[in-house]
């Protein structure tokens, strides 16, 4: 019987994934620069420090580095304070976990102030008892960590826990600790997305009270 639910946040909950495939074009646009079409590649490999270090000689900027990296964190922030969107169906399907009785809780790689306004704004503040953050907690998805956590949490076993993820890693290392997972589907991860269906326990291409009411009789 499940009693829990984990949720991921970016590309789960919130269709949030492009802001870290453009926040150093938003930063150049902010500062009326004009990116190269190709720069969320080039930046990508890259650690903060050395894509600001590029963006510094390559824009032929003046600023500190340590202004640059500043400002793309902002153009991030910025994104979760006043943009990020819900994913289709994520209230509706919310409130009827909620109303069935499952205990919620979020866990996310991103920072805590980003997703707390964001859940704020757009109404969903609510249905979670909890937000775990990979920096919190001291791992990132790769481990199991911050999905034991949060079962603690929620005081249940993992195979008492539907854990949603849209991206393979993640509902690999949630699986292999013994959770129930739910794959979704996000369009920045759409490659993976036949590994992750054969390998998820349930994958939803949307979040629909018809998956709620099926999830809650698992």
């Amino acid at each position: 019987m499940i009693k829990g639910a984990i949720f991921d946040v970016d590309g789960t909950l919130l269709d949030s994934m492009e802001i870290w495939e453009n926040a150093g074009a938003r930063y150049l646009r902010s500062i009326g620069k004009v990116p190269e079409e190709n720069l969320s590649e080039i930046l990508y490999p890259m650690t903060m420090a050395e894509g600001a270090a590029y963006v510094k000689e390559r824009y032929c900027l003046t600023v500190p580095l340590d202004v640059i990296i500043q400002g793309v964190l902002d153009a991030v922030r910025d994104f979760y304070f006043y943009e990020a969107r819900l994913k289709t169906g994520v209230k509706e399907f919310l409130a009827v976990m909620r109303e069935r009785g499952i205990l919620m809780a979020a866990a996310t790689a991103s920072s805590r102030e980003h997703v707390e306004a964001a859940f704020r704004r757009l109404g969903i503040d609510g249905y979670f008892g909890r937000i775990f953050t990979c920096a919190e907690v001291g791992a990132g998805k790769r481990y199991p960590l911050i999905y034991e956590r949060a079962a603690g949490y929620l005081g249940a076993k993992p195979g008492e826990i539907l854990v949603f993820e849209d991206v393979l890693y993640a509902v690999e290392t949630a699986k292999g600790a013994g959770f129930h997972t739910v794959g979704v589907y996000d369009r920045f991860s759409a490659g993976e997305t036949d590994k992750i269906k054969s390998l998820a326990d349930v994958y939803a291409r949307e979040f629909t009270k018809e998956l709620a009411e099926h999830l809650c009789g698992r």
